[in-house]
């Protein structure tokens, strides 16, 4: 009688749990995102993130079977070209994507794997969104096949203006935003929400930007030194964020920036110590959160990738949480295929390093705790020769970033529960 050795059985019983599915050995993952262009600094940064949690997984068999491979697209931050992108997955046989940057181009990929998801059944996209922060993709546009991972702007913003309604200092604030439908959300919830919570505050200033498109915002700042407001609050992303607090510092505005990407990879440079005590960041982790069970895996990612000069580090939290569910979802289902990972998705809890966070059945949005941080002077340990540059008192700063000396200082955490927002998703389950 034939008997199995250790190493045919277990690969025996890896072939009969993915019997019948789309299992392969490898399981490849379309990374669709500026690799190119005026946005291809931030692409890249996600584009190293994903690869490396994909080895960890692969190291650790976290899927229970096929290894996940990161196959990069330049999406260029185009609608347009990333529909054309798109088209190269499907053709190529790729049945899952990621993609972050612009929910301008989340919009028509969203609506792209619906139309394709329609007419061909047997060969569905499942799309994993990690930073494409829009709320109508969880409200009136949601999709079976579209889950979030990062708070969308409303979560966001109702954190942010929780912290700063506790603030009496606070009387004229200034929206400044890249106009499409995300910075438009931000706008339109900050004033909503301030009026609610604070209807003391006046809005002086509501700017909406082209995106990726103004070299020199020193208009803008001048527009915000004149009205006198207290803070500013932007959604910008990218280099039209670096542009931004750059000409702010030129200009000598000491305005502070309530942000939602001031600690994006290649922001804090530019913004240098005119932005100590200054710019804000709402987020779900960052490098100085206490406890920080994400210290090692970000130490080991910056080892590798974090030297000059671009200064890339690990950013995206959300990112590891986004992958981390995938595999244990091709693990549960026992099944490589779009929809059957996306049924054990739904409703999934995780156990973040942050906290346990929830995939909400209902609208497939991530459910998280977040961070509000400010800017500070990372802290001098005269035990550590490796802090010699830093000047900061304050140990909780123990990292700085990009070689500046200035790191994100925790403000407020914000449990998930309270992140929560309720949805109008009126969802179609194939």
């Amino acid at each position: 009688m034939f008997k199995l050795r250790p190493t045919h059985a277990a690969l025996f019983l890896v072939s009969a749990l993915f019997a019948g599915s789309a299992y392969a050995e490898t399981l490849k993952i379309a990374y669709i995102d500026p690799l190119s262009g005026f946005f291809a600094n931030v692409g890249e940064i996600g584009l190293k993130q994903f690869q490396f949690v994909a080895d960890d997984i692969n190291k650790r068999n976290l899927t229970g079977g096929p290894k996940l491979e990161m196959v990069a697209f330049d999406g260029k931050g185009s609608p347009q070209e990333s529909l054309i992108m798109l088209k190269k997955v499907i053709d190529s046989g790729i049945r899952i994507i990621t993609q972050g940057n612009s929910s301008a181009v989340a919009g028509a990929l969203i609506d792209a794997v619906n139309k394709h998801n329609e007419r061909n059944p047997d060969k569905t996209i499942l799309y994993l969104n990690y930073a494409a922060v829009d709320p109508d993709f969880t409200n009136s546009k949601c999709s079976f096949w579209h889950f979030r991972f990062d708070a969308n702007s409303d979560m966001k913003m109702e954190a942010l203006t929780t912290y700063m309604a506790k603030d009496p200092k606070i009387k004229n604030v200034y929206l400044i935003n890249q106009n499409y439908s995300f910075g438009q959300a931000v706008s339109r919830a900050a004033k909503a929400d301030l009026a609610r919570k604070r209807p003391d505050i006046k809005i002086v200033g509501d700017d909406l930007h082209p995106i990726g498109a103004v070299k020199d915002f020193a208009p803008y700042v001048a527009k915000i030194k004149a009205s006198n407001a207290d803070v500013v609050i932007t959604g910008n992303w990218g280099n039209d964020m670096s542009l931004l607090v750059k000409a702010a510092k030129d200009a000598g505005l000491n305005t502070p920036f309530y942000t939602y990407y001031g600690g994006l990879p290649g922001a804090v440079t530019p913004i240098g110590e005119a932005g100590e005590g200054k710019v804000k960041q709402i987020t779900e982790w960052h490098m100085n959160v206490t406890p920080n069970k994400t210290e090692k895996f970000a130490n080991a990612f910056n080892k590798k990738y974090g030297g000059p000069p671009a200064y890339i580090s690990f950013y995206f939290l959300r990112g590891n949480i986004e992958m981390y569910m995938l595999a244990e979802a091709i693990k549960q289902a026992k099944s490589t295929d779009p929809k059957a990972i996306a049924l054990k998705l739904e409703g999934m809890k995780y156990a973040g390093d942050e906290g346990e966070v929830e995939m909400r059945a209902s609208d497939h949005q991530l459910i998280q705790p977040l961070y509000i941080s400010t800017l500070a002077k990372a802290f001098h340990n005269p035990k550590d020769p490796t802090t010699a540059k830093f000047t900061g008192k304050d140990k909780e700063v123990k990292y700085d970033q990009e070689n500046t000396g200035l790191g994100f200082k925790t403000d407020a955490r914000i449990e998930a529960y309270v992140t929560a927002q309720p949805t109008s998703c009126q969802m179609k389950r194939p």
